[in-house]
């Protein structure tokens, strides 16, 4: 059985992080795009990081283009999201969510949670709430707001 620890990414910055750095931590992944109707959940997705961090909480930011909807650079996605919403939290380099392609992390999560059509990921913002113990507790579509998912949070914090 796999766990978020057995993986790894490229931050935007081009530096190869080990996901174990998270272990033992709860961990919001999230596929992003900075030019989608979603986009402002940023804002939401940083007052999440804010508030809980210090509990042992972290988001992940995993941009992708595989919807078209992704600026091309990795230090424009960085600016984009540092200048227009303050983001704070982990964000990677540019991965698929979906096909041949797509990222290990995100052939993982999609297996563990395959959500209401299968495994495919059908839109950015799509959220994977990962237990302190590594394991995939919950699945959100992208219609669902950060601020939502707070009392999951707190729940999988207390445990």
């Amino acid at each position: 059985m796999s766990t978020l620890a057995d993986f790894s990414a490229t931050s935007l910055d081009g530096h190869a992080v080990d996901l174990a750095d998270y272990a033992g931590q709860v961990v919001l992944v999230v596929n992003t795009a900075s030019k989608c109707g979603f986009t402002p959940q940023f804002e939401g997705l940083q007052t999440l990081q804010d508030s809980y961090s210090a509990k042992g909480f972290t988001v992940l930011g995993f941009p992708s283009d595989q919807f078209n909807q992704e600026l091309d650079a990795d230090d424009e996605i960085g600016d984009f999201c540092q200048k227009n919403y303050g983001v704070s939290f982990p964000m990677f380099s540019k991965v698929k969510v979906n096909g041949d392609d797509a990222h290990p992390v995100y052939r993982w999560l999609r297996s563990e949670k395959k959500g209401l059509t299968g495994g495919k990921i059908r839109w950015n913002f799509t959220k994977y709430l990962v237990g302190r113990d590594g394991t995939v507790l919950s699945r959100y579509a992208p219609t669902t707001k950060p601020e939502k998912i707070a009392g999951d949070i707190e729940k999988a914090l207390a445990s």
